[in-house]
């Protein structure tokens, strides 16, 4: 078994208690010591405990009546990103299926969250030899073509923290780690409208990513395509691009981009 997977199946029994004590408010949305105490067999002090905890991260807060608790405004905040979340899997599925069918190669949509990319959707493509992500995989920003979209697009202020936290890890020769470099890479992305990835993450895999957008100067995301580098021939190059565009324009459209 992977060491990854390994990992995912530990515990940390304190985390566990203070979800307990959050379930606890699935059904009842105001709740007191006692209560608690008798929905979860934990002692008063435990409670306690963990309660301040989830009240000073915003989970838990006050009821209007003394010793009282109800969720707190991070669930909403949380449920509010789920929600939008949802709403783009749903919104790009049919697209990113149609763009792997005709494209033969691996289709998928990325956010950026802080200094990292996430797969929000995937589909898989029809070739027999393909590289994969996970949804729900993070990555660096720097190496990769939708990586290097996403930071392109991103606002100056927040690129330029990105780039100056700290030195920018390599992953194969062709990783760029020099800031400069990077940014001049990022320039002319922006000028063209998409970004290309030879070898940057894996020396043998090839990487093809367009903005998708909301409105105006506002990108919710990238679309991109991958497969291994012996695909990427210079006649691929130019129908991958036109494929890409087509399916980022739809996707601009059913995010309300007029």
């Amino acid at each position: 078994m992977p060491k990854s997977v390994k990992q995912f199946d530990r515990h940390v029994e304190s985390v566990l208690a203070a979800l307990e004590i959050m379930d606890c408010f699935l059904h009842h949305p105001k709740l007191n010591f006692k209560q608690i105490g008798d929905l979860t067999n934990m002692t008063r002090n435990r409670i306690t405990r963990l309660i301040g905890t989830l009240m000073h991260m915003g989970y838990v807060m006050e009821g209007v009546e003394s010793s009282t608790f109800t969720p707190g405004p991070k669930l909403k905040a949380l449920g509010n990103i789920f929600e939008t979340n949802q709403n783009m899997v749903l919104l790009t599925h049919s697209i990113l299926k149609e763009l792997a069918l005709k494209t033969g190669e691996s289709a998928t949509f990325y956010i950026r969250e802080s200094r990292e990319r996430v797969v929000l959707a995937r589909e898989e493509g029809t070739q027999a030899i393909r590289f994969s992500v996970s949804v729900g995989q993070r990555m660096d920003l720097h190496a990769g073509a939708a990586g290097k979209v996403l930071l392109a697009y991103a606002p100056e202020i927040e690129r330029d923290i990105i780039l100056k936290k700290g030195s920018l890890p390599r992953f194969s020769p062709q990783t760029i780690t020099n800031p400069t470099r990077l940014l001049k890479e990022l320039a002319q992305i922006k000028s063209v409208g998409f970004a290309i990835s030879r070898g940057e993450r894996n020396p043998d895999a090839f990487a093809m990513a367009v903005p998708v957008f909301e409105r105006k100067n506002h990108m919710v995301g990238a679309i991109a395509i991958a497969g291994p580098i012996t695909r990427f021939t210079p006649e691929a190059e130019k129908k991958f691009l036109a494929d890409l565009k087509q399916s980022a324009a739809l996707l601009c459209h059913r995010f309300g981009m007029k």
